[in-house]
């Protein structure tokens, strides 16, 4: 949670007593953490890719997955359970089993992602992935360099989130083609607006750790970040794949 000094009227020191000494000590440990979380998100997307190229490269593992309606909805099942066990569970969790989660839950999203590849032109599927890294790059980028409090923007996206997957639950059963493209183009917006918001979160929940052991705060902060961004980023590609694919 973010608060204002001008409006509160206390600085967020005296709010949330900070385990850095100085605010030169803060800004190493966030260039620190930042790098962990980027380069912690860049190994996830790669465990993600292999395990999709290994799906599309085995006609046995496509006659599992996607010809057992069970397996599938039981990898994502397992998907939803990894990401709430991390993310509720990160102040219990050592660093090692957070990373092992996490990892676990990139290289199922790779399985159950897979599909796209025999959905979408191969062509498509690389252009989006780039329009979706430089719109994410941008983003962090923003988010890390702002002395924007970007609190308001979060809560915006966060109810925006809530209000597309409403509508997509909705269009389940509507089938409108009008719809699913706002939702996508609306999804896009939020998500890159998440983006920002949670890069820039990272160095807040860094001045907000309790912990005895400055360098354990920065590790289970880089897997937390890491995770909400691979989240971001990942829902950013999807929607964008959808705006621009050529259904085969």
């Amino acid at each position: 949670m973010f608060y204002n000094e001008n409006q509160t009227g206390l600085q967020v020191s005296e709010l949330f007593p900070s385990i850095w000494a100085t605010e030169e000590e803060l800004d190493r440990a966030a260039t620190s953490c930042l790098s962990r979380v980027f380069l912690r998100m860049f190994a996830a997307l790669l465990v993600t890719a292999a395990a999709a190229y290994a799906v599309v490269a085995s006609v046995f593992l496509q006659q599992l997955i996607f010809s057992n309606t069970y397996v599938f909805y039981g990898l994502m099942i397992a998907e939803l359970v990894l990401v709430i066990a991390v993310a509720a569970g990160m102040n219990r969790l050592s660093v090692a089993a957070a990373n092992i989660l996490f990892f676990a839950y990139a290289a199922i999203n790779g399985l159950t992602l897979s599909v796209i590849f025999f959905v979408y032109d191969i062509g498509i599927i690389y252009q989006a992935f780039a329009v979706s890294a430089l719109m994410f790059a941008g983003m962090s980028l923003y988010g890390v360099v702002t002395r924007r409090n970007l609190s308001s923007i979060g809560s915006i996206c966060m109810m925006g989130l809530f209000g597309i997957i409403v509508a997509s639950l909705a269009n389940f059963f509507f089938r409108s083609d009008m719809l699913d493209s706002i939702i996508c183009y609306v999804g896009v917006l939020i998500f890159v607006g998440l983006t920002a918001y949670d890069t820039q979160r990272i160095r807040w929940m860094l001045r907000e750790a309790n912990a005895d052991d400055h360098e354990e705060a920065i590790k289970k902060i880089s897997v937390a970040g890491a995770l909400t961004l691979y989240l971001d980023f990942i829902n950013i590609f999807l929607k964008i794949l959808r705006i621009m694919g050529k259904r085969r």
